[in-house]
C-alpha cells in the first residue's frame, strides 16, 4: 500500500530525525547478515554510511525481506531478473549518496527544508564548495548514489532504485511491482 501526502511525509522524516539521534550503528547480527548479502563494493560503500542511515537501511532490508517471505514472495523473487540479493542490496543501499555529502543531523534538516521550500534556488549547488556544496551534494544524493553503486560494479536493479526512490511511481524504471515494494519498506 503506497502511502502518500505531505502529513505523511513529514511523520516520515519527523520518524526519521530522532531515529538519527540515536547513537550507534546496526547490530553484530545485522552487520553479518549485510556481509553475507553485499558485493565486496557495495560493503565498502555500505560502511562508509553513518550508523543511523545503516540502522535504516537494515530496517528497509528486513521489511523488504519479510514481503519475499509472504504471500506474493514467490512472484516477486521471479520479477527480479537478478534474484533477491540485487533487490535486498537496494533496499541497503538506496540512500548511499549521502556519503558525499559530509552532512551530519542538523545540516541534513537544513538542506530538506531548503529543497522543499526552494527547490529550483538549490540546483546547480553540487558543483559549488562549502556548505552550499555538501546541501547541493545532500538533495543530488539518488544520482550521487547511482554513480557510486555504478563505480562498485551492483546490478542494475540496485543501480536504477538508488535513482529513483524519490521519484513519483511514473518516473520509476524498476518493475512496478518491486518498486511498490521498496518504496514500502523505505517509506516506514
Amino acid at each position: 500500500v503506497r502511502r502518500s501526502g505531505r502529513l505523511h511525509r513529514i511523520g516520515h522524516l519527523v520518524r526519521r530525525f530522532f531515529g538519527s539521534l540515536r547513537p550507534g550503528g546496526p547490530s553484530p547480527a545485522d552487520e553479518a547478515w549485510v556481509a553475507g548479502l553485499l558485493r565486496a563494493g557495495e560493503l565498502d560503500l555500505w560502511r562508509r554510511m553513518s550508523d543511523a542511515d545503516r540502522r535504516h537501511a537494515v530496517g528497509v532490508a528486513r521489511r523488504v525481506e519479510s514481503v519475499l517471505g509472504g504471500p506474493d514472495g514467490p512472484e516477486l523473487v521471479t520479477v527480479a531478473v537478478g534474484g533477491v540479493a540485487p533487490l535486498l542490496a537496494a533496499a541497503l543501499l538506496h540512500d548511499v549518496g549521502k556519503v558525499r555529502c559530509g552532512l551530519g543531523t542538523f545540516g541534513r534538516v537544513v538542506a530538506t527544508l531548503l529543497g522543499a521550500v526552494a527547490p529550483g534556488r538549490t540546483a546547480g549547488w553540487s558543483d559549488r564548495g562549502g556548505a552550499r556544496g555538501r546541501i547541493g551534494l545532500y538533495l543530488r544524493h539518488p544520482e550521487e548514489g547511482a554513480a557510486l553503486l555504478s563505480e562498485a560494479g551492483s546490478d542494475p536493479l540496485t543501480v536504477a532504485w538508488a535513482t529513483e526512490h524519490h521519484r513519483p511511481p511514473d518516473r520509476w524504471t524498476v518493475d512496478r511491482r518491486l518498486a511498490d515494494v521498496l518504496h514500502a519498506a523505505d517509506d516506514d
